[in-house]
């Protein structure tokens, strides 16, 4: 029962049987498990118990960029539209409170592993603005000689230069968001930009001594056809990324207010969509590239091809990664992981910055992991990153049982097996090429939260 990590078999029926609504297992229990009674004092505590017995767990920071200069149709993201730049001037004042705040508690081991800016769009932020919040991190941080470095950027709005100058302060990875390159599709949802504009932010970026250039794009966005998302691909396949995201647009318009002006009419079907997915799929990987899991393809010598072979993949609110341990999040609604909890920041930038304002930690929600929660996350952890899970290895880590405290998901993973998604022996469970693109599906089993409430209306499709 051992399959090459990136083997996979597309099967429509399957696809079409188990393609329901459900969590994405960036974390797990998800974010819309976190409550408002885990606060600010709950982070203090937990931040503080890192210096404890002299042995603290690796340190990411993650930091929220919340402005555009314009509005994308599809976007989910907690983003400010405005051309206003006197806006992210007082945002990076705010950050550097928030950041005097963590320094505090920290202790003194600060050195990070991995540092992503996110959004929003980092790049909105000036020259000035950038150097001006790295100084601010180099303050409280020392980065690891091998840190990742990674960015997101809009490539309508970096002009010539940029990417050197990022380089310059460290930045080692790149995400460009490519979404599709057909103009129809392009002009539906708001966001116009050519294979040219984005060509040019790669090739400086890889220039500059930038190791890996992501690219993302959307399948199931308006106009979308098999003939226009090919000819997207021929583009991509040009560009020679280092890894691909393809991301499955949810069309949520009661959830996200911008996805209410796009026409529902101008939709892919859901027939359509999964022949846009499967031949994506087919082609990168005929291309060379190797299927990580979920949305995420990688070149064989990336290092998420790399951590996967040996085992040390890593499912995080970044998507799959190879850092390991704690998480700060900085910025409005930025989510960060403590020991064996999570916390989100405020979401709106009036109470993000009234709380720092009043001495505060800006936190919204969060919650204190059970030692159910955290059996249950090493499960999906296992399923969603590596395709297999030990059930020894639960069982020493955890004290379980595994066959008695999984009594019920075993009846249901039965089941998916009889359907060819997973295979269960003795000692393990392995979910099959079929059942790859299903993961998500086969994780629902074991996530209790869904069990006890059956809540899926506000997920995305898992296809």
């Amino acid at each position: 029962m051992h399959y090459p990590a990136s083997e996979l078999v597309i099967d429509p029926v399957l696809i079409r049987n188990h393609d329901v609504s459900g969590p994405r297992y960036t974390s797990y229990p998800t974010a819309d498990r976190f409550v408002e009674a885990f606060g600010e004092a709950q982070l203090r505590q937990w931040l503080a118990k890192r210096n404890i017995g002299g042995i603290n767990q690796a340190l990411s920071v993650y930091v929220h960029i919340p402005f555009c200069e314009s509005l994308c149709y599809y976007c989910a993201c907690n983003k400010i539209v405005t051309r206003d730049h006197a806006k992210s001037t007082k945002y990076i004042k705010y950050l550097d409170k928030e950041l005097t705040f963590i320094g505090e508690l920290l202790g003194k081991d600060r050195r990070i592993s991995e540092l992503h800016f996110g959004g929003g769009t980092p790049t909105f932020l000036s020259r000035e603005e950038t150097s001006r919040l790295m100084e601010a991190l180099n303050r409280r941080f020392e980065r690891d000689s091998k840190a990742q470095c990674a960015i997101e950027v809009d490539p309508r709005n970096v002009a010539a230069g940029d990417m050197e100058f990022l380089a310059q302060l460290g930045f080692n990875r790149l995400s460009i968001g490519v979404q599709d390159f057909d103009p129809a599709v392009q002009r539906a949802v708001h966001r116009i930009q050519s294979e040219d504009v984005v060509r040019r932010v790669a090739d400086e970026a890889r220039a500059s001594g930038f190791r890996s250039v992501n690219l993302d794009l959307i399948y199931g966005l308006p106009k979308q056809t098999l003939d226009t998302f090919n000819r997207t691909l021929d583009k991509v396949l040009m560009l020679d990324p280092d890894r691909i995201a393809l991301y499955n647009y949810a069309h949520l318009p009661k959830a996200f207010m911008p996805q209410r002006r796009i026409a529902a009419a101008d939709l892919p079907s859901a027939e359509l969509k999964l022949q846009i997915m499967t031949l994506a799929i087919g082609r990168l990987t005929r291309a060379g590239y190797l299927y990580i899991g979920m949305d995420h393809f990688a070149r064989p010598t990336d290092e998420l091809a790399i951590a996967q072979a040996l085992g040390q993949l890593r499912r995080s609110f970044q998507g799959y990664s190879t850092s390991q341990g704690d998480l700060v999040g900085l910025g409005v609604s930025a989510i960060g992981q403590v020991g064996p909890t999570y916390c989100q920041n405020f979401k709106e930038l009036d109470e993000y910055y009234g709380a720092l304002d009043a001495g505060r930690l800006p936190v919204l929600r969060g919650i204190e992991l059970t030692q159910d929660d955290l059996v249950r996350r090493a499960v999906i952890q296992a399923l969603t990153c590596h395709f297999r899970l030990s059930i020894e290895s639960i069982e020493l880590s955890y004290l379980v049982d595994f066959r008695k405290y999984f009594a019920d998901e075993l009846a249901d993973l039965r089941r998916l097996a009889e359907e060819g998604l997973v295979e269960i022996a003795p000692d393990w469970i392995v979910v099959t090429p079929k059942g790859r693109l299903l993961v998500r599906a086969i994780c629902m089993v074991f996530d209790r939260y869904l069990r006890e409430r059956r809540e899926r209306a506000t997920y995305s499709k898992v296809i």
